[in-house]
């Protein structure tokens, strides 16, 4: 360990019995039990790792066990690490399933809480996680029956955590309640509200870009920018999740979590050491810093679309509203764009764009950095009236890198530029392992590192920058149509168009 409490080489995870609340549900066969897998092949979870499901489905420990096996042999081999054709290594899965449990029980029962506390007092260590893989519903009742249970008090030797999935929250009033909620049984240092964005490599990435590259920080503000864009696109549509879809919408699925997290690496000043709190405060301060819009300005500085029938790769679509569990006459948006300005000395002028909706062209997650055009006076007696922007493309997924664009001259006898790149695919330089995101996050949970989550200062102002919009929407609706396979309705366009710019080409 460093000065500042970094882990400056990966060791095993302290012995911890790992609970998981919502045990049936997708999020823990598709992502949390593969990752699991995952950080045991590498080394990273040691012989004292106790996994107990929480559900109120009747199962006995080993038909609890097989069923996670068989649901990652078949349907989620391609996320976890080794032989895709045999995707378990029976040795390393027998290892990992002889800890695994379940315990029945319903959430609001007491009774669920007494039989978790046994489970704790059996396991050899009195380390815990909770992982709250529930509907949100739950988060506040089964926190505080674990801390009327007293299973949330620490001890020297042992700790407590909580980790909660998103949404934290459905608005600003809604996520200060929940924070309220929580702290009242615990404390900030047993909170890991977990954004799997930021277990994504190329996130972690953009922190070590700009402040141990000097190239990048020297022009990394108003003088040099002209304006940032940050696009999460997906391909599919609601699949099956309409009945959360429909109450929760784009916007509340998107915007203060992924993406604001996106933009706070981004646009956060330099922390003071690359502990938690340091990165967690600066990352706080620069969404606390993002101009709270009137709503006439939230309503101007916004666009909703919902997606039709359309078709992507040549196979028709139906749209949002004939898609299961969706209202006929719905009118949740699936398609945002914002524009949103960072009110401090660095930001202050630059506008950033921000974009996600489901059914569009390419499945793409991307930061794009646009600098201002360099000046051109010498150019004005050639051909070249008019030098365009350059771009850095920061690429989350599919196609993990980072890409720089720069002019050259076209070989032959007039002036004429090219736009060529510079950059580099992950892929190309490193070893790629399959992962599902979550690997860093759930071990940096278990060894208390808390860089990679969301503080509740930080929650609070992402929530409180979106207000304006969900207030707006609120009374004018004014919800625009795209057919699936487009990028979106047209005021989405213009909303970039009336500034004199234009979204980058995703892929």
């Amino acid at each position: 360990m460093t000065a500042n409490g970094k882990k400056t080489k990966a060791e095993p995870a302290p012995p911890t019995t790992l609970f998981l609340f919502g045990a049936h549900g997708d999020l823990v066969k598709r992502l949390l039990m593969p990752a699991l897998y995952n950080l045991s092949r590498d080394g990273l979870l040691g012989d004292g790792l106790r996994i107990v499901g929480v559900d109120h489905n009747a199962i006995s420990d080993a038909d609890f066990a097989k069923k996670l096996e068989d649901f990652i042999r078949t349907e989620a081999a391609s996320k976890v690490k080794g032989n895709a054709d045999n995707a378990l290594d029976p040795q390393l899965w027998a290892q990992l399933a002889k800890g695994i449990s379940y315990v029945e029980g319903d959430f609001l029962d007491d009774s669920t809480y007494a039989d978790i506390g046994k489970k704790i007092a059996d396991s050899g260590t009195g380390n815990a996680v909770f992982y709250l893989a529930t509907a949100p519903r739950f988060f506040s009742d089964v926190v505080q029956r674990l801390g009327s249970a007293g299973l949330l008090t620490e001890t020297d030797d042992s700790f407590r955590r909580v980790v909660i999935e998103k949404p934290f929250g459905s608005d600003l009033a809604t996520a200060e309640a929940l924070n309220a909620s929580l702290l009242k049984v615990m404390s900030e240092k047993q909170i890991y509200r977990i954004d799997h964005y930021l277990g994504k490599e190329t996130v972690q990435n953009i922190m070590i870009s700009r402040f141990s590259n000097v190239l990048f920080e020297a022009f990394w503000n108003n003088h040099y920018i002209d304006h940032v864009q940050i696009t999460a696109a997906e391909t599919v549509g609601v699949e099956t999740r309409g009945n959360f879809f429909e109450k929760t919408g784009t916007l509340r699925d998107m915007v203060p979590n992924h993406l604001f997290q996106l933009l706070a690496m981004v646009a956060m000043e330099p922390p003071a050491a690359f502990g938690a709190d340091a990165v967690r405060g600066e990352k706080a301060k620069v969404i606390g810093a993002v101009r709270p819009w009137s709503l006439e300005d939230a309503r101007t500085n916004s666009v909703r679309g919902q997606y039709t029938a359309g078709e992507i790769g040549g196979k028709p679509l139906p749209g949002y509203r004939e898609e299961a569990n969706v209202a006929p006459d719905s009118s949740t948006e699936t398609f945002v764009a914002l524009k949103v300005m960072i009110d401090n000395w660095r930001w202050v002028g630059v506008p950033f764009y921000l974009r996600t909706g489901k059914r569009m062209s390419v499945r793409d997650t991307e930061i794009v950095i646009c600098f201002k055009p360099a000046p051109y006076a010498q150019f004005r007696d050639t051909e070249v009236d008019e030098l365009k922007p350059t771009y850095l493309k920061i690429q989350i997924q599919p196609n993990e890198g980072m890409w720089f664009d720069l002019l050259a001259k076209k070989p032959g006898p007039t002036l004429d530029m090219a736009n060529i790149q510079l950059g580099f695919a992950y892929k190309d330089f490193f070893e790629m392992q399959p992962s599902t995101g979550y690997e860093t996050l759930i071990y940096d949970c278990m060894t208390g590192d808390q860089t990679l989550f969301q503080r509740a200062d930080n929650i609070e102002n992402g929530w409180r920058a979106v207000q304006p919009f969900l207030d707006a929407w609120q009374e004018d609706d004014g919800i625009q149509a795209y057919k699936a396979g487009e990028d979106g309705p047209a005021a989405a366009d213009a909303l970039l168009a009336r500034d004199g710019r234009a979204w980058h080409s995703l892929g």
